[in-house]
């Protein structure tokens, strides 16, 4: 199975969480609500790695890549903190494609901070996305 078949299970996930979590915030604090869903998601997942032999690797994963996974973390964090409070107080039909410009500024940090290269439609692509929840989520 190649990448595209793992990003589009993604983004069936993600589309899924955001209906699931509209639900799920409706009587209770966003952050005590996003906190549930971290315990679940951090039991989750530590059991998939143990489950698929990850254990050993802990042992030799190097400080840099600590660090790197920790403030991803810690981002990721963030990141929910917000969505949770937006899916509070806005529809899931605006916030979801707020929430995609991701798409956008992932590029972006990615052209500036890694120096990757953009191709002209890839450029294109990232605007279109841009226009697209401009569209979607603005009052005309």
């Amino acid at each position: 199975m190649n990448w595209f078949f793992w990003a589009l299970l993604s983004a069936f996930f993600a589309a899924l969480t955001a209906i699931l979590a509209k639900v799920g915030v409706t009587d209770i604090n966003s952050n005590l609500a996003t906190a549930i869903r971290t315990t679940v998601i951090l039991v989750f997942t530590w059991g998939i790695a143990f489950a698929t032999g990850g254990a050993p690797e802990l042992a030799t994963i190097a400080p840099r890549t600590w660090f790197f996974l920790a403030a991803s973390g810690v981002a990721t964090g963030l990141s929910w903190l917000c969505y949770f409070r937006a899916l509070q107080l806005g529809d899931v039909v605006k916030v979801a494609p707020v929430d995609k410009l991701s798409v956008a500024i992932a590029i972006l940090l990615a052209v500036m901070l890694l120096g990757e290269r953009v191709s002209v439609q890839q450029g294109l692509g990232a605007t279109l996305v841009v226009i697209g929840v401009v569209v979607m989520v603005a009052r005309f």
